[in-house]
Parts: structure tokens; C-alpha cells; sequence
């Protein structure tokens, strides 16, 4: 006997679909608008590297390193060793979107030397997060093939495992937010950058924070998905 074809169609599959959207749509918006910057050179001259380490100087941090990465747009900040590692295309760059990056990720370097409660709060969720991720799914399947309390306490677990995922893609956030606000204010006290560059600054963070933002947004309507998922089983 044949099925029509929305007879399989699981209507929760829309959320997925709606996720993976915005984080594409958010991932085009910071590469174009990196790419635009990056064809701009800031009047100072200065490199991505050697932006971090004035935006540093000035911070008071003198403890920092700075490292160059391998790879495009994978700066970070590594709190555990207090290293700074800026990209191949933000580190001899001189382009507004390399020195506004660079001095995006001192941002993260000072919110650590003050003790930036939420990213406190976000590397005590690194471990708890990453087991979260891992085993969510596993837990979930483990569920539905069980039934009575089995069932219910699995699919309970991988909920509670993904939404520490979902905890730490929120927490970032306001980390994400705080440190452009840290470069910006810095790179304009400074004089690093002038007032009109600090516009073309501002777009190029506001465009990366969209993708944490994306992704935050795509995790919850993934966790929606998961309780709509074991609601229908546990009916």
C-alpha cells in the first residue's frame, strides 16, 4: 500500500529547516560584510597584531600573548593561557575588519583580567556544554526505545543534556556583546581608529555577533524540536 508523502513528513523537520536558514543567512551577512572591510585600510596603518597590542598597552594588560593562527576568521582569545591568536587574515592585515577583530578579541583579554562575570559563567559551561552536546541525542534514542519510567528518564536526561548546550550558546551572548562594546570604546578613545571608521567597525562586529545570535536562536528551536519530539512520544 502506497502513502502519500506528508503521511512521513514530520512537521517538526519546519524548526530544523528554519534554524539552518538563519545560521546560513547570518554566515553570508558577516562574510560580506568582513570582505567589504577588509578591502579598507584604517588610516593608522596599523596591523591586526599590532592594533591587539596597543588596544592591550592601553588596557593595562602587559601578559598576553599574541599569536598568529592558521585559518580565516579563527582568532580567539584562550583565557587558560592568556594567549591571544589572531587569524591569517586579521594578523598583518591593516584593514578596518582585521584591526576591529583583533581589538574584539582584547576585549574578551580584558573582560578576563577584570573578572567579566559571564565569561566566568561561560567557561564553567565549556565542559558541562560540550558532554551536553554529546550525549543529548544519544539519551533521546535511547528513550524512545524504551518504554515506562526507562523511557521517561532518558528522554528527561538528553532534554536536560541538550539545554546545557542551549545554557551556553545564551550565556555567550553578552560576552560576544561586551567585548565589541570594549573594542569600539577603546579603539575610539584611543584615536586608533577615527569616528567614520568606527562606523565600518561597528558593522563588521555587529555582523559577527549576528552568528552567535543565529546560532543561539537555531539551538533553541532545535531544544523546541526535541520537546515536541518526546511530548508526542510520551502521548
Amino acid at each position: 500500500m502506497m502513502y502519500p508523502m506528508y503521511y512521513w513528513f514530520d512537521p517538526t523537520y519546519i524548526l530544523v529547516i528554519a534554524g539552518v536558514i538563519i545560521c546560513l543567512a547570518a554566515s553570508a551577512k558577516m562574510r560580506s560584510t568582513f570582505n567589504r572591510y577588509s578591502r579598507v585600510r584604517s588610516h593608522s596603518g596599523l596591523t591586526g597584531h599590532e592594533a591587539a597590542y596597543e588596544v592591550l598597552r592601553r588596557a593595562g594588560i602587559y601578559d598576553v600573548r599574541i599569536e598568529r593562527v592558521a585559518g580565516n576568521l579563527t582568532d580567539h582569545y584562550d583565557p587558560r593561557t592568556k594567549v591571544l591568536r589572531l587569524s591569517d587574515a586579521t594578523y598583518n592585515s591593516t584593514s578596518l575588519a582585521a584591526v576591529g577583530v583583533a581589538a574584539h578579541e582584547c576585549g574578551h583579554a580584558m573582560q578576563h583580567a577584570q573578572g567579566y562575570m559571564p565569561l566566568r559563567i561561560r567557561g564553567s559551561l565549556v565542559p558541562l556544554a560540550n558532554l551536553g552536546s554529546t550525549l543529548a541525542w544519544p539519551l533521546i534514542l535511547i528513550g524512545l526505545l524504551f518504554t515506562g519510567r526507562s523511557s521517561e528518564m532518558f528522554l528527561n536526561l538528553g532534554i536536560l543534556a541538550f539545554s546545557l548546550a542551549v545554557l551556553f550558546q545564551l550565556v555567550t551572548l553578552p560576552v560576544e556583546f561586551n567585548a565589541s562594546g570594549r573594542a569600539v570604546r577603546i579603539l575610539g578613545s584611543s584615536g586608533i581608529m577615527y569616528p567614520d571608521e568606527i562606523q565600518g567597525t561597528k558593522k563588521v562586529l555587529g555582523a559577527a555577533a549576528l552568528t552567535y545570535v543565529a546560532g543561539a536562536a537555531s539551538s533553541i528551536l532545535q531544544l523546541l524540536r526535541i520537546i515536541l519530539l518526546t511530548g508526542n512520544r510520551r502521548r
